[in-house]
């Protein structure tokens, strides 16, 4: 196919680039460790990690693996918000040859025994805060050895008994918990006597992360990203961001590192760059979050639409330093016109869009960096990528037709784990996966979304599935039928928003939402709940979800 985007590249960027790099994930990081040994690599309230600091951290944590047992290609879950021990324990995992399991911090006990079920995980890392949710589901997994830290662990003394004092004594946020052999991350860390980290040969067609994300069947399931298809993800937005300078820069991890998005926008790609990441844990926290931007001026920022329409609403805001920012991304869903607008007004730096799903790591799409101009679109294919428009049968569309946006490149998933009847509903010969989303292309190239072919919400970002939804309000004894739909929102971009036709006419809708919070993630809850005597249907009895979209009556 021609490429007719290669035009439209801004003067630097190449066509396509070269995988044979680096043969790993694990050795893009050393080299990094190595290389930038002296640099700061993380900052976390004041306390930092120079690169050398988590070559030697990751390095020990691997030796301990490697020492109890876990042999390379086994699955380790890491359950950790934005902390230090995150890259810690990511990089120590993949320098021993495992797999990581990146695991929503948030999950309900269903979701995460779904997940390290299916995964087939044998070691997780997990915050204490989190402990009371895995105790009640690990006597049902293959889970081996329970690995647990504190928020403050990292953060020395004094400042380590002070944090975490106050988030169990003072905030009481970490809830009562029992789990049996469980062992402490901090003093894995600090054991000096660990044998050296045995050498392991990973190559690209290694399994770096199984990338949990929903389907059509609203059953999640690990996407299987290897060292090659994260590497080539690496390679590509660092050849994307040849339009500025991003070496050494100080950029901000506020997006989970969990997410797809911030684990290769943020730790992955500014670690071969020799970056500094400023780490926010919360960032609902905004006085927080406001404080630590005025502290640390950026060079970069990644984000979603919601992050920067509340940040440029956050008291403070006008204090931040904006004069050295040079990029800022957003991506996990549509940036609205409005806030890239202000953003630009207030900043001085374009908010431009990139696009792309857990399957292809994530990035397959972008926007040049500096246009000023928004143009809705979600970008070009950026090297060694091409996107084609097509129709149902899996026919190319001609430029300007809509259809399904199909991607093929490097960093396209191998395929669902254990799921092969679900990568087969994804992939097309030749390499090319459906991405389930609708859009259509240009005649300079740009890609534009449309519409979503699947019904899939997204609340902030963070991908809800209606079946996974619909499946948990069936269980009430009241609900006779539901159906879950998107419904705009100022602040998240889409809520969830369910219709049920009752059973029992005394339910209410404080009833039913109380039910479902018992087994869904707070941002997969419905927000809103209407009632209808009956919900719209095909001749052959399935519900029609699009019908329900639009202004209701509740």
């Amino acid at each position: 196919m021609e490429k007719i985007w290669l035009k439209e590249y801004p003067a630097g960027i190449p066509a396509e680039i070269d995988l044979s790099q680096f043969s790993s994930l694990k050795a893009m990081a050393e080299e990094s460790f190595t290389r930038f040994a002296s640099q700061d690599a993380y900052v976390l309230m004041d306390k930092t990690l120079t690169y050398a600091d988590v070559d030697l951290m990751s390095a020990r944590f691997g030796a301990w693996l490697q020492q109890q047992g876990f042999a390379k290609g086994e699955r380790v879950a890491i359950m950790l918000p934005n902390l230090l021990q995150y890259p810690v324990v990511m990089f120590g995992a993949l320098r021993a040859g495992l797999v990581i399991v990146n695991t929503n911090p948030l999950y309900t006990p269903d979701e995460l025994r779904h997940q390290l079920i299916d995964s087939g995980a044998t070691a997780i890392v997990i915050l204490e805060n989190f402990c009371h949710v895995l105790q009640r589901v690990v006597a049902d997994t293959s889970v081996r050895r329970v690995i647990v830290t504190a928020v403050g662990d990292l953060l020395g003394f004094p400042r380590r008994t002070l944090v975490n004092s106050v988030i169990r004594y003072v905030k009481k946020q970490v809830p009562a918990w029992r789990i049996d052999d469980a062992l402490a991350l901090r003093d894995i860390l600090r054991d000096t006597g660990l044998p050296g980290l045995q050498s392991v040969e990973v190559t690209h067609d290694d399994i770096a992360f199984l990338q949990y994300t929903g389907g059509t069947t609203g059953i999640s399931k690990g996407a299987m990203l290897t060292h090659g298809n994260m590497v080539a993800n690496v390679l590509q937005a660092r050849a994307w961001y040849q339009q500025v300078k991003i070496d050494h820069a100080t950029y901000i991890i506020a997006l989970p590192l969990y997410h797809i998005f911030s684990l290769t926008a943020n730790c992955l790609l500014y670690i071969l760059v020799g970056g500094v990441g400023i780490m926010i844990p919360n960032p609902r926290d905004f006085t927080s979050f406001v404080k630590e931007l005025v502290k640390h001026p950026p060079n970069t920022l990644a984000g979603v639409n919601t992050l920067f329409n509340a940040l440029m609403n956050a008291p403070g805001f006008s204090r931040i330093d904006f004069s050295q920012l040079v990029a800022t991304v957003g991506g996990g869903m549509a940036v609205q016109a409005t806030v890239a607008e202000r953003w630009l007004a207030l900043t001085g730096c374009p908010l431009t869009q990139a696009w792309g799903l857990t399957e292809t790591s994530p990035v397959a799409t972008a926007n040049r960096l500096n246009d000023k101009h928004f143009s809705g679109a979600i970008g070009l294919p950026v090297s060694s990528t091409e996107i084609s428009i097509r129709d149902d049968n899996g026919s190319a569309l001609a430029i300007g037709e809509s259809g399904e946006i199909c991607v093929r490149g490097p960093q396209v998933m191998r395929g669902y784990w254990r799921r092969d009847d679900e990568t087969e509903k994804v992939m097309l010969p030749d390499g090319w996966l459906r991405t389930g989303d609708i859009g259509r292309m240009d005649d300079k190239g740009y890609v534009f979304l449309e519409d979503r072919k699947k019904d899939m919400i997204s609340v902030s970002g963070f991908k809800v599935f209606p079946n996974e939804v619909e499946a948990v309000a069936a269980r009430h004894p009241g609900v006779f039928e539901a159906a879950a739909v998107a419904e705009p929102d100022e602040r998240s971009g889409e809520v969830v928003a369910l219709y049920v036709v009752r059973k029992d006419p005394a339910i209410t809708a404080e009833d039913i939402v109380a039910f479902m919070r018992q087994s869904l993630t707070s941002y997969k809850v419905p927000r809103k709940v209407y009632f209808r005597e009956e919900l719209p249907k095909t001749n052959v009895g399935k519900i029609l979800r699009r019908a329900l979209r639009g202004p209701s009556i509740s």
